[in-house]
């Protein structure tokens, strides 16, 4: 009997111990390729939670940062993802990939040479060019989405073609203007308000000119006019 008791005890430990095994190889392997570490600064949450700084996140997380705040997910070998201020993204990455939707405000990418990412907006695709790293900043707008590459290479893929933006080069998808946007002000662009301003100022000028012009030729009708009858009065003297 006693026998039969340490042989139980003895496949039972034997199964524990396999199960802590592979629970531990799991736990262990999870945050190599499926786990980031977030540092936050201000109000971040996520998935609508909390976020504090030397956290773990996971591949599929929502992030949201506050006005004012900024969250940075490093992935290791992958490189880092930065959600900047006022800003909602959901990062998904594996192995050898890093993918971000931005729904909103703006995210800088940093990927390693050999990983491929990705940031998705309403207005187009950028993907970096995998066989070197690279450094690039997407932003959504009201109306449109651009793309800043700081180093290496980004194709913007939208529904009108691809077009590579180069390392200190800058491209946008989709309109500058639309109904009920404010419109963009970046470096370069010059919108319609501010493209009518000049004719304005002209016009403006062209009719202060016309007001002086006018208002000489009466002053001078006037003169003319007294010199006349001074000249007839002196007549009938």
């Amino acid at each position: 009997m006693l026998g039969k008791n340490t042989f139980r005890k003895f496949v039972t430990l034997i199964t524990v111990g396999a199960v802590w095994t592979v629970y531990s190889m799991v736990a262990f392997a999870l945050p190599v390729d499926n786990a980031g570490e977030i540092t936050v600064t201000g109000q971040v949450t996520v998935n609508g939670q909390t976020a504090v700084s030397n956290s773990t996140v996971l591949s599929g997380a929502a992030i949201a940062a506050a006005a004012g705040s900024s969250a940075v997910v490093s992935l290791g070998k992958l490189g880092r993802v930065e959600v900047l201020a006022d800003s909602s993204a959901t990062l998904i990455f594996s192995g050898n990939s890093v993918v971000v939707n931005l729904s909103k405000g703006q995210t800088r990418v940093s990927n390693s040479a050999g990983v491929a990412a990705t940031v998705t907006t309403k207005n187009g695709t950028f993907v970096a060019d995998s066989s070197q790293a690279d450094n690039f900043l997407v932003e959504v707008e009201c109306s449109h989405s651009h793309v800043d590459t700081t180093s290496g290479l980004v194709t913007m893929k939208t529904s009108s073609g691809d077009k590579q933006v180069a390392a200190g080069t800058t491209a946008t998808a989709g309109p500058l203007t639309q109904q009920g946007c404010v419109p963009c002000v970046r470096p370069g662009y010059v919108g319609p308000a501010v493209a009518g301003l000049p004719w304005l100022l002209l016009l403006a000028a062209g009719a202060a000119g016309i007001g002086i012009f006018l208002a000489t030729q009466h002053d001078d009708t006037e003169t003319g006019g007294g010199v006349i009858v001074i000249s007839n009065n002196g007549g009938n003297g």
